[in-house]
């Protein structure tokens, strides 16, 4: 079969869900037994988000390659349950610079470089690379930004030209748009999306379908409306309203008939198939008997899609352990000795994620002293390992002044220091340990006890690492290297075994949690605060440890 494209662009304002929309489809179409790829395209003009705050842009999500990319792949390969790498997400950045690099070898034979067609053509060749593929039957693109976004306007351009080359009947435009509700007139108003679908149509692009984002149900007269006036069939304005979970979207979209209108439009053999356990999936996320209270200690706690994967991981050891997990988020910055029994006593479990500089450290230490001092399961990821570790030194083996070089570069025990290869390096982009990395379990530890299974293969994003001229204190005092790199040089997992559950991993587990499979690590780490909180309902009446639900 040729490869058929759908393209997914947005409208009015950000925020709208293009990502859910695009990983739902994909997910309903593999359900149909096609092969997806999915691609997001960002006109934003840095080369990737690597080096962007996550106040601007949220997580930066890893993949298998090394790629650091938009946060939607990891919305793409949890709903669509597929690997993605970085053809899966191109930049402006990198659409320019490759357009420029090849004007300066002389690739343009001295001709006039413009956007129409070299950077166009840049583009089309990023959404080609990945729909050439044999086992790709349909290769859905989504386009970041809102119509409307100059810069967004050359790869609006691109995909106009797709439509040229492949056909309409190979080729489907989706446009997620607002359809608000207007509470001090109490009416659904249509305008915006009209206005958003006319500036598309000043391009050039024609929606096939809309995906209209909508608080209140849309009544039939509703969509009557808006096909009428934005040129689209009746039964292709599809409702997508708010849901509990967005593991639901999936599920509201075929009730809406979004996946078979996909087919009918690209003249697609596939015909539907169960997805009774998605539903039931769902189902358990909803249904667990049992609540676990988790802190999250960090610095962007008011910013939550800094930590999306996080968040989604802890769902998916919920649904694995037949519990409902409630993430309470913890701003490190205000933490302190005198106040942190006052935040953490009321917890089941302790979670310090990943993150760069210093800011808010202080309050890290004292969640990861409170967690191991007090028996709370505890779990840091990257710093969030690396502070327990900093925090065992300080504490536990007498070093006071013990430190990661990242905070100071001038202290006597730097128990996190650089990695040997970025001395010197001074470019930020691109300097880490980036990607898929092995590693080596201990038998008889905890982390060889949650994944049963070794070496296992886990994604980095760091610069620092455990500074192994210090492993033996660490064993001697109780806090053992229970994972580490094939040739045993770089620690990858530590934990304390006299702990009830204690442990830190170097790389970013939360990546590869799936709905269906969460990961080894959260599943463990949720069973056993779901352990802890039992152990605090059977206290006696009164003590400081007995919560009733």
């Amino acid at each position: 079969m040729t490869t058929k494209y759908i393209f997914v662009t947005g409208g009015v304002v950000s925020s709208l869900g293009k990502g859910i929309a695009a990983a739902s489809l994909g997910q309903l179409l593999k359900n149909r037994g096609l092969g997806i790829t999915i691609l997001k395209l960002d006109p934003y003009l840095n080369v990737d988000p690597g080096t962007m705050s996550p106040f601007q842009h949220g997580e930066v999500f890893v993949t298998d390659d090394g790629a650091e990319t938009d946060l939607d792949l990891g919305h793409y390969e949890r709903f669509v349950g597929i690997d993605l790498g970085q053809d899966n997400n191109a930049t402006a950045g990198q659409i320019y610079d490759a357009v420029i690099t090849r004007e300066r070898r002389g690739g343009y034979l001295g001709g006039t470089v413009q956007v129409i067609p070299h950077v166009t053509d840049e583009i089309k060749s990023r959404i080609y690379r990945l729909g050439d593929r044999d086992e790709i039957d349909v290769c859905i693109a989504e386009i970041g930004g809102t119509v409307g976004d100059i810069e967004s306007l050359p790869f609006l351009e691109a995909i106009r030209q797709v439509r040229l080359d492949h056909g309409v009947g190979s080729t489907l435009y989706i446009h997620v748009t607002l359809v608000p509700f207007i509470k001090a007139a109490g009416e659904i108003k249509t305008k915006p999306t009209q206005h958003s679908v006319r500036a598309l149509r000043e391009i050039g692009i024609q929606p096939d379908i809309l995906l209209c984002r909508t608080e209140c149900p849309l009544g039939r007269s509703i969509r009557e409306k808006i096909a009428l006036f934005c040129n689209v069939a009746v039964g292709n304005v599809i409702e997508a309203g708010d849901v509990r979970c967005i593991y639901e979207v999936p599920l509201r979209f075929r009730e809406e008939g979004l996946d078979q209108r996909v087919v009918d439009h690209l003249g697609i053999d596939a015909p539907e198939t169960d997805i009774a356990e998605w539903e039931a999936m769902v189902q358990r996320i909803h249904a667990g008997d049992r609540l676990v209270r988790i802190g999250i200690c960090g610095k962007y706690v008011n910013l939550q899609d800094a930590y999306k994967s996080i968040n989604e991981a802890l769902t998916h050891a919920g649904i694995g352990n037949g519990c409902r997990v409630e993430a309470q988020w913890i701003d490190s910055e205000f933490l302190n000795s005198d106040n942190i029994s006052a935040h953490l006593a009321d917890l089941d479990a302790i979670l310090v994620p990943g993150g760069f500089g210093d800011r808010g450290i202080d309050g890290k230490l004292h969640a990861v002293r409170y967690a191991r001092e007090n028996d709370v399961p505890y779990l840091g990821i990257c710093l969030g390992m690396q502070c327990a570790v900093i925090e065992f030194a300080r504490n536990v083996l007498g070093l006071q002044d013990a430190n990661s070089r990242e905070f100071d570069a001038e202290s006597p025990h730097r128990v996190i220091d650089l990695m040997s290869s970025q001395e010197g390096i001074l470019d930020m982009g691109g300097t880490m340990r980036l990607g898929s990395f092995e590693c080596v379990l201990q038998p008889g530890t905890r982390s060889a006890e949650a994944y049963a299974a070794t070496p296992v293969q886990e994604r980095h994003r760091h610069r620092y690492e455990f500074n192994s001229a210090y492993e033996q204190q660490f064993e001697t005092a109780g806090m053992v290297v229970s994972g580490a790199s094939p040739d045993g040089r770089l620690a990858e997992i530590v934990e304390i075994p006299l702990h009830p559950w204690f442990v830190g991993c170097q790389f970013h587990p939360e990546f590869k949690s799936r709905p269906m499979k969460a990961h080894p690590l959260f599943l463990a780490f949720v069973k056993a605060a779901l352990a802890y909180s039992a152990s605090r309902e059977t206290a006696a009446p009164g003590t400081e440890t007995s919560r009733l639900r």
